[in-house]
Order: C-alpha cells, then sequence, then structure tokens
C-alpha cells in the first residue's frame, strides 16, 4: 500500500523544493524523485490525515490537455514512453509532474499504459482506463484518446454552463435572504412598538410581518440550524437507505424545470459515452455496464441494469429501454434505427447531439427567465415588510387629518 512521504529536494537549477508525495517504499520515492529530474535531499512518511489537507488535485483541463497531447503525440508515431517524458518535461510544478513521473516508473516496471493509469483512480476513471486499455489491445489508441478528449472537453463545458446559470441565483438568493434575515431581526422588532403604538386596527399583513419577526427574533437558531441539519440527517440516510435515494432521485426528475434539464442532461451524457465506448470496441452489454455510473441519477442508473438484463436474455436494446419507461420516444426510436442499420455508434451520437442542443437552449431561457423572476421575488418581499410597516401609518394619518 503506498505511504505518504514529505520530501525536500533539488532542482538542476539549485532550488529546493519542498512537497508530498506517494510511494510503497523509500526506494520508489527516490526513483519518482530522480525521474522528476530532482536529486533528493531528506524525506519523512507523513501521516494520511496530513495528506488529506495537502494533497493537489488535477482538475479537467489539465486532464483534457494531457489526453489531447498524448493523442498527438501518440499519431505521429512517437513512443508512450517518450510521449510522457516529453509531457512531463514540458509542465511546470504540478501534481501532473508528479503523476507523471510515476506512470513513467510503472510503465519501465512492466505494466502497460492503461495498468499505469489505473494507480491514479481519482483522475483517470473506470472508463478513461477501459478505453485506453481497448486502445491498445486494438491498435487504435490515437483514435481512443482524440474521442476521450473530445468527450472531455464537452463534458467540461457541459458542467460550466450548467454552473453558470446557478451562480447568479445563489448570488441574488443569498442577497436576499442576507436583506430579509437583516430586517426580520434588526429593523422590524424596533417598528413593532411604534406601529402598535399609532392605533388602529393592524391590517392582517401587518400582524404576519409581526409573526414573522418575532418568530425569528425568537428562533434564529431553528430558523437558519434546522435547514442544514435536515438536508445532512437527509443525505447520510438517503446513502444508507437505497430506497429513500430512490425516491429522492425520482423526485429530482419532476422538479420544475430543472427536472427535465437534469434529466436531458443525463441522457446527453449516457448517450455520448455509451457511442464512445461503443465505437472503441466494447460490446453493447460492457457498454452499459460501465455507463450505469455515469447517470448522477439512481432511477436512471437502475434502468441501465434493469435494460442490461434484458439485453443478456435475448431482448433487443430499444425494447429493452421502453419497458424502463423514462426515456423519451426520440431515444427508443433512435435505438431501434441504430439497431435496424447496424450503426447504433452513430444513432447514439445522434441521440446525445440533439439533447446537447436541448440542454445549451434550456440554459439560454432559463438564464434569460431567473432574472426577472428573482427580481419580482425580491420586489414582493419589500413590498409587503414596506407595506405592512407604512400602511398603518398612513391609516393613522389618514384618520388624524380628517378629524
Amino acid at each position: 500500500m503506498a505511504k505518504a512521504y514529505k520530501y525536500k529536494a533539488m532542482d538542476s537549477a539549485g532550488r529546493v523544493k519542498t512537497d508530498s508525495i506517494n510511494a510503497e517504499h523509500s526506494l520508489e520515492l527516490e526513483q519518482k524523485i530522480i525521474g522528476m529530474g530532482l536529486d533528493l535531499i531528506n524525506y519523512k512518511e507523513q501521516k494520511e490525515t496530513i495528506l488529506l489537507f495537502k494533497k493537489k488535485s488535477v482538475n479537467r483541463k489539465e486532464l483534457i490537455n494531457f489526453t489531447f497531447q498524448m493523442e498527438q503525440l501518440t499519431r505521429a508515431g512517437v513512443s508512450i514512453l517518450d510521449g510522457l517524458s516529453d509531457l512531463k518535461e514540458s509542465l511546470s510544478d504540478s501534481r501532473m509532474v508528479e503523476v507523471l513521473s510515476s506512470i513513467i516508473s510503472e510503465i519501465e516496471g512492466g505494466k502497460t499504459f492503461s495498468q499505469a493509469l489505473s494507480s491514479f483512480p481519482d483522475i483517470f476513471d473506470t472508463i478513461y482506463v477501459t478505453l485506453v486499455r481497448v486502445g491498445e489491445e486494438s491498435g487504435r489508441l490515437p483514435d481512443v484518446l482524440r474521442d476521450l478528449a473530445e468527450t472531455l472537453k464537452w463534458h467540461d463545458e457541459l458542467i460550466a454552463d450548467t454552473k453558470k446559470i446557478m451562480i447568479y441565483p445563489a448570488i441574488v438568493s443569498i442577497v436576499v435572504i442576507a436583506v430579509v434575515t437583516f430586517l426580520m431581526i434588526a429593523v422590524i422588532p424596533k417598528l413593532i412598538p411604534f406601529i402598535k403604538d399609532v392605533g388602529g386596527e393592524i391590517p392582517f399583513h401587518t400582524e404576519a410581518l409581526i409573526w414573522v419577526s418575532t418568530f425569528m427574533v425568537n428562533n434564529w437558531y431553528l430558523v437558519f440550524g434546522l435547514p442544514v441539519v435536515m438536508y445532512i440527517v437527509i443525505i447520510n440516510l438517503a446513502r444508507k437507505k437505497a430506497r429513500l435515494r430512490y425516491s429522492i432521485d425520482k423526485l429530482k426528475l419532476r422538479f420544475w424545470l430543472f427536472g427535465p434539464l437534469m434529466l436531458k442532461i443525463n441522457l446527453s451524457r449516457f448517450a455520448n459515452y455509451f457511442a464512445m465506448m461503443y465505437n472503441s470496441g466494447l460490446t453493447v452489454l460492457d457498454s452499459l455496464k460501465i455507463s450505469e455510473d455515469l447517470v448522477s441519477n439512481v432511477v436512471l442508473s437502475k434502468s441501465i441494469v434493469d435494460a442490461r438484463t434484458q439485453i443478456e436474455e435475448g431482448d433487443l436494446i430499444s425494447d429493452s429501454f421502453r419497458s424502463a419507461s423514462i426515456y423519451p420516444p426520440l431515444v427508443i426510436r433512435m435505438l431501434k434505427v441504430g439497431e435496424n442499420t447496424g450503426a447504433l455508434d452513430k444513432a447514439l451520437l445522434n441521440i446525445s447531439y440533439f439533447y446537447n442542443r436541448e440542454v445549451n437552449e434550456m440554459i439560454g431561457k432559463l438564464e434569460s427567465a431567473i432574472t426577472p423572476v428573482l427580481t419580482v421575488i425580491l420586489g414582493g418581499v419589500m413590498g409587503w415588510i414596506m407595506m405592512s410597516v407604512m400602511g398603518p401609518v398612513y391609516d393613522s394619518l389618514t384618520k388624524i387629518m380628517g378629524n
């Protein structure tokens, strides 16, 4: 089992570097340090708890660049080892340098490229490693790496677009909650005596404001703590109880606006990766087996499991997915066309293209719709507060002037 070491080393320019690295033993540590072009000064074993806070990660853009560059090098006829060495020398000080050094050491030790990649499951997932292995065995590694790079880039753009529509609502929601909380806890309590002293009948909306303000002042810990506690409890229960997780994920797919968006994102991703795996030489059953973990929804994952079981029993692919009653008619129709024409990968890519376009259109519509909706909500809350505070004052002044 790999251990964590903290080391101090010197580069060719005489600069001292201190960092952390994983190695099976001290000899492997020295080999990795030498592979990084450094001279080891000293080292000590590091506790795992410390590593959790200091471990650097490889982001998606670095992974995409690595995949694209390896595709270009292997297509040009450069060997895997030479390509990895060239990439390592071109990178600045980063986690990727350590990863490449370890991969080079493992390949030199007799492992294949895919086997070396599997040593870093937090960077290269099952799909990545499996496709690289298929590419090695079929002699189509450059083509597989090209498809991987394009798919990873597409997935990165999809995540970025999805996050983009959530940033503005999140910021505005935080501002709204902060303003309302300040008014309810700090401002309204000081105005309550004044509102009651002006005399006259207090309207219902003003009484509601007073009640909400009083409740928040006396139970602020429940108002802010209870949702957090409930969220944590539900998440932990969902991890332990499969039926609860299934019910929650089923509810997510029915949630207004975001449910259809989530379904289309998952369908687009599933179809894209399924097409890539099938086109790389994996069987339908193997592709479906790997795809079970691709979707971020238990309901969809179970539907893939059920479809794979039916296909194993001899059913057609389209019929197996139709029985799930989740997939839109377009998906079933395209799968049937792919089966009849023998071009299943093209049919899946058409599904991915269609839903990717649908997702982009929905994101654009949500972006333009969220702003006025949040503005109306903020205006409504502020209007309720102002009307509830100023209403009794205005009524009292009207009575005084009338007398």
